[in-house]
């Protein structure tokens, strides 16, 4: 299925509605900006789209001046990506996300979803990682959110690295 497509219409024989904003959930911002990025594929099929960087890893230095504010550095490289309707939220969590950031992120997701989601809303989130405690934190979070707010959950593919071994 691709977000263009209309979202099927309710259990009680609701019409099918269109998909019109996301709501979307990254561990990291180089989910967003690497090349091939899964996630800015599916970003770029919704008109709307708020995304919620969780923690931030854009800066190997944080007492680096060179930038007054942080998440410029990250809001220049995603305008560069040219994803029209992204708006960009930081909550500033520690990397890695520590286990008790779950509730966190659920009330960040919540004050993006809004309190009565129009139909056609999507939340977006990483494929599960069971063995990437970061991911496991945001994927619980996610599950609490699609189910409170009865919303489709699409998954991205993120880019792992693969260890080859030589025989």
């Amino acid at each position: 299925m691709t977000v263009s497509e209309p979202v099927a219409g309710s259990a009680t024989g609701g019409a099918a509605v269109p998909a019109s904003r996301a709501v979307a959930v990254t561990v990291s911002p180089m989910e967003l900006l690497r090349p091939e990025s899964h996630l800015a594929e599916l970003i770029a099929g919704f008109p709307q789209v708020e995304l919620l960087v969780a923690a931030d890893d854009s800066r190997a230095d944080p007492e680096d001046d060179d930038l007054d504010d942080p998440g410029e550095e990250l809001r220049a490289s995603a305008a560069r990506l040219g994803l029209d309707g992204l708006a960009l939220h930081r909550l500033g969590l520690p990397s890695p996300l520590p286990a008790g950031a779950e509730d966190d992120l659920v009330a960040a997701l919540s004050e993006l979803m809004g309190f009565d989601p129009e139909p056609g809303v999507y939340c977006l989130a990483p494929a599960p990682a069971p063995a990437d405690p970061a991911r496991a934190v945001v994927e619980r979070a996610v599950q609490r959110i699609a189910r409170v707010y009865g919303i489709p959950l699409l998954r991205y593919r993120c880019l792992e690295l693969a260890v080859v071994s030589g025989s």
